[in-house]
């Protein structure tokens, strides 16, 4: 029997004439059974609530299919029935992939349980049955889709369309304990064969925001929060073959095995707040990085893969600046934790070593949620090990600590005012090794960083004004501080630096950044934003965090037309303009630039996105890796790009870059594809091959000393980079795959015209360096021998830099998530990695060479168990 409930839908507003409401009924008997098929008699006596509106292509019009829904509840679920009516039931597209990857037909309720207007707990399944969840914080900004709570849903095909029935435990939301529950809500559908989504909650796509503007569901009672309780140990059995080394103690069997175990835990400190813990995380199933080759001076950037630190992630990060570029300097670079040792052992004859290739997380902790007076907070604690390399020769073994030792901190929190269009947060990290050997003393022992952000949005959230502070503080040894003072973020070296002063006597180094933002985000055609960025010359994030440099003061300014309504042969249109200025600390100018992009798609649904870039003449801080500005010429680049319709069993999309510097100083050229094939609803196949030549006249080679002076050598180099990714997706049920990623890597760099330079900023180009002649410069083995003054003698020499690189990589992964949390991994990985100095990029016998290589094939079984408590 149902208690009895007023099912009702009215329009109030700011008065309450405009806000959309639903009123669901409570069990108070039998609960429904999960199957798709709504005959439960808890069903029956509610009524279907249907008005829906178009949201894509044509807002506010009319769906062309029909969509309802009911909603009821018993003391531990929430309960949503979703009927999505169909005219021609065997167009619906039900395609089966791997959970969060949804493809095809597909329907799902939004719920603000907060009710704080900017955070929502989404809940989607495909018509195929394969679920999608994820989390909304900042009124829509942000979308966390790892976020995988436990829950429950079944659909069914039928002669009217297609149905879904789910059950979400309330211990999965966050609310609060207060009275009847008012909770902002949406639901949303999409017809794929028609690229049509219809929304219950009308959200025009200029709205200041999404969550914000949710209908509500409310007259929940005599429901309580839950917390949840959790713990999933696993066990992992790893074997490694590789080729056999008869006189290499390591290698000689060919193979190695690992058994392991290690524990996962999720607890409700109260509803509102949870903590996630690991003990000796495993994280075999992730797959690999791509390979790349880095040329510059900074560090390459790799995007986080492991589910504990991807889920929550965006109350941790902290980015100085939400815009280009900048975005990547973040005070939490989850990376850090679980690297590769800092230090890399030196070896005598025939000494043989083995050196870890990670760092190993003892354990990780996090505290997540939201208070019921609107604060926010994040909490991070992690320790990773002390590492040792052994190292063998035939008589004797010893070890050699490789990475200290080290904790990781991080306490965030933020405070919404004004419904959330106000917010005031603070950040502060902590990174502790704990040194005890002298090899490492070029490492920081302390590291702090913090911040204060404030965003205010006003006028129906159209408007946004953001400020971010951020300050660093290091210390360590002088070796340590020196090292950070030379690195390429900052230079401390340059001799044209007057604002710089090397001290090697220093044990610590402190800094401070920030950003300013004015924008228009809403109402209108018309975006735009004003953007401002500093980063003091001893700003140090790198510990836990990430930045590239520092010593810059930057403005930037962007523009952007958009028109949603479909209109000649478009469906949507954007035209965006960008142009920054950036400098160092004492005003030198540095580089000025901007560009125009288009983003189009047709109402055949291709897609195109095209743009052209200009920058003027230029002075980089890192090309001669500490050295003076080294003044570079103007650039000119574009870029296109043209996808055909992705919801075809073939689809393609083509790209071309190609980028020019004044006086045949630098060009690049690459060139990409991306097919996929859908043979069957069931599996999917992706080639993604890429090239890219790359010619630079004045790439850094070294620096020698020559007659009490420094030489700073250059060169120009071709380079060719190859690469060919291949993608298989089959899913035999939506929570049983098979996945697979290969990818051959071939890259080569051919250096020639050696050069030193003789006035970095000379205002003519060729003044700016001196080629050495056939005179000057010889080749001797493997090294070339520089003879300046020509008198037959050898001022100093420089190995021969030319290189081609083979890699391969993949991973082979099935997943069987056999009951909801438990899950069942088999994977298989490849590894297999070439060198040759020779320069030359030929791709058949390169090809050849590759897979002629030994691989190192790892072979992994994880079983994880949920228990919940």
């Amino acid at each position: 029997m149902l208690v009895c409930g007023v099912l009702f839908n009215t329009l109030a507003g700011e008065g309450d004439d405009k806000i959309k409401t639903y009123t669901p009924h409570k069990i108070t008997d039998r609960a429904p059974v999960i199957d798709g098929s709504f005959s439960d008699p808890a069903w029956q006596k509610i009524h279907w609530h249907d008005h829906f509106i178009q949201l894509e292509p044509y807002e506010g019009k009319e769906p062309t299919q029909d969509t309802r829904f009911k909603i009821t509840y018993n003391n531990n679920y929430l309960f949503i029935a979703l009927r999505a009516y169909d005219s021609s039931p065997d167009s619906i597209v039900r395609r089966l992939s791997r959970r969060d990857n949804l493809e095809g037909d597909q329907m799902g309720i939004q719920l603000d349980s907060y009710n704080d207007n900017r955070t929502a707990f989404c809940f989607f399944v495909s018509a195929a049955g394969v679920k999608t969840d994820w989390m909304i914080t900042d009124d829509g900004m942000n979308r966390d889709y790892n976020w995988d709570p436990i829950w429950y849903v079944e659909t069914r095909i039928d002669s009217l369309g297609w149905k879904a029935e789910m059950k979400i435990p309330f211990a999965q939301l966050r609310f609060s304990e207060k009275g009847l529950k008012e909770w902002g809500m949406q639901i949303k559908r999409t017809i794929y064969r028609n690229d049509e989504e219809v929304v219950w909650k009308m959200i025009p796509k200029d709205a200041g925001g999404w969550v914000s503007e949710f209908g509500m569901m409310r007259g929940m009672e005599h429901i309580e929060p839950q917390k949840e309780r959790a713990i999933t140990p696993y066990t992992v059995a790893k074997m490694e073959r590789f080729r056999e080394q008869p006189d290499n103690p390591f290698t000689q069997s060919g193979r190695q095995t690992n058994l392991d175990v290690g524990l996962n835990g999720k607890f409700g400190i109260t509803n509102n707040i949870t903590m996630d813990m690991a003990i000796n995380p495993d994280f075999g199933q992730v797959e690999a990085d791509p390979s790349k080759v880095n040329l510059t001076a900074y560090e390459t950037f790799f995007e986080e893969k492991r589910p504990f630190f991807i889920e929550g992630q965006s109350i941790m990060n902290f980015r100085l600046m939400s815009f280009g570029n900048f975005m990547q300097d973040n005070l939490f670079y989850s990376r850090r934790i679980g690297h590769s040792p800092h230090y890399s052992p030196s070896t005598g004859p025939d000494e043989y070593t083995q050196t870890p290739s990670n760092t190993s997380i003892l354990g990780a902790l996090k505290l997540t949620g939201k208070t019921r007076d609107g604060w926010s907070l994040g909490v991070m604690e992690s320790m990773t090990a002390k590492e040792q390399a052994t190292i063998k020769d035939s008589d004797n073994t010893r070890h050699k600590t490789v990475e200290p030792l080290t904790n990781y901190f991080l306490g965030r929190a933020q405070k919404e005012f004004n419904q959330g269009g106000t917010m005031v947060g603070g950040i502060v990290t902590a990174t502790n090794r704990k040194i005890s050997a002298s090899h490492l003393n070029f490492l920081h022992d302390q590291a702090y960083t913090g911040g204060v952000n404030f965003k205010h949005r006003w006028n129906d959230r159209n408007y946004m004004f953001s400020f971010r502070g951020v300050f660093s503080h290091v210390r360590g040894s002088q070796e340590a501080i020196t090292r950070t003072q030379r690195s390429s973020a900052r230079y401390y070296q340059r001799p044209d630096a007057p604002h710089l002063s090397l001290d090697s006597s220093r044990t610590s180094l402190s800094g401070h950044g920030g950003s300013l933002m004015f924008a228009k985000f809403g109402k209108g055609h018309f975006r735009y934003g004003l953007f401002l960025n500093w980063k003091s010359p001893g700003l140090e994030l790198n510990d836990m965090g990430y930045q590239r440099e520092a010593d810059q003061l930057a403005q930037l300014s962007w523009g952007q037309y958009r028109i949603w309504e479909p209109f000649s042969i478009f469906r949507n249109l954007q035209i965006s303009l960008n142009q920054w200025r950036i400098w160092d600390y004492t005003g030198q100018h540095l580089v000025t630039g901007g560009n125009i992009n288009i983003n189009t798609q047709f109402k055949n649904y291709w897609d195109l996105g095209m743009g052209i870039n200009g920058t003027g003449s230029s002075f980089s801080k890192t090309a001669l890796r500490g050295g003076p500005l080294l003044k570079q010429p103007a650039s000119i680049n574009y870029w296109i790009n043209l996808k055909t319709d992705p919801r075809k069993k073939l689809s393609l999309s083509v790209g071309n870059s190609q980028n020019w510097r004044r006086y045949q100083h630098a060009h690049n050229n690459s060139i990409w594809t991306n097919i996929t094939y859908r043979p069957h609803n069931t599996l999917q196949m992706t080639l993604s091959p890429s090239l890219s030549f790359q010619q630079n006249n004045m790439q850094f080679v070294g620096i020698k000393e020559h007659q009490n002076q420094k030489r700073y050598i250059m060169s120009a180099i071709d380079r060719t980079t190859l690469t060919l990714s291949f993608r298989l997706n089959f899913s035999l049920s939506p929570t049983l795959s098979l996945q697979y990623w290969g990818q051959p890597f071939i890259a080569s760099g051919d250096y020639y015209e050696f050069k030193r330079i003789t006035d970095a900023d000379a205002p003519a180009y060729r003044d700016r360096f001196h080629t050495f002649t056939d005179e000057q410069i010889s080749r001797e083995g493997g090294a070339y021998r520089i003879d300046e003054d020509r008198d037959g003698t050898a001022d100093y020499s420089i190995g021969d830099p030319d290189f081609n690189m083979l890699q391969f990589k993949s991973n082979l992964v099935a997943r069987w998530e056999y009951t909801p949390g438990s899950t069942l991994y088999l994977v298989w990985s490849q590894n297999r990695n070439g060198f040759h100095p020779t320069g030359e990029f030929a791709f058949g016998n390169d090809f050849r060479d590759l897979f002629s290589l030994y691989p190192r094939n790892v072979f992994l079984v994880k079983f994880t168990y949920r228990l919940g408590l």
